[in-house]
């Protein structure tokens, strides 16, 4: 497996049902933290903490029995920062082709044992995906950016 991509897979269980039947968008995001952490952790070598979830989106229900798949891949580093990449897929684990569910953008940074930033190796994205990849997430976390100087600024919030 290459060191940037993580991939879970298992089946979806009776306990993550919601009262409507379907996974628990709950279940699905805690997946997605626990894969991007994953990934996170093996790319940097250290303990991680999470900084950011965006735009994850709910594409389809996730049924329980279907065979899910979580990858996570480091698409776009900073000083200290991961951001990564996440696909939640579904399938019928007799055989049908997977159906994405879930995507999103999470950053990582990761942390010394005093829980200061610490310098991660650079990713430099190779094949085309991961560098179309890399400029949606340089754009998801200029926008981040803006969303935090608009709260600062409307509503005095830091």
């Amino acid at each position: 497996m290459e060191n940037h991509i993580v991939e879970f897979r298992f089946l979806a269980e009776p306990t993550d049902v919601n009262f409507g039947g379907k996974v628990h968008g709950g279940i699905v995001m805690k997946w997605i933290d626990q894969a991007s952490y994953a990934c996170a952790a093996q790319w940097s070598k250290r303990y991680c903490v999470t900084v950011s979830a965006n735009a994850i989106r709910f594409i389809r229900p996730v049924l329980v029995g279907q065979l899910i798949s979580v990858e996570a891949r480091i698409v776009h580093t900073g000083k200290s920062s991961m951001h990564i990449y996440v696909v939640v897929r579904a399938s019928d684990p007799r055989g049908d082709k997977p159906s994405v569910t879930n995507r999103c953008f999470i950053s990582f940074m990761a942390v010394d044992e005093a829980g200061f930033p610490v310098k991660v190796p650079t990713f430099e994205p190779v094949a085309d995906e991961d560098k179309k990849l890399e400029e949606v997430a340089k754009h998801a976390k200029d926008f981040a950016k803006q969303l935090d100087d608009d709260f600062e600024q409307s509503l005095g919030w830091k």
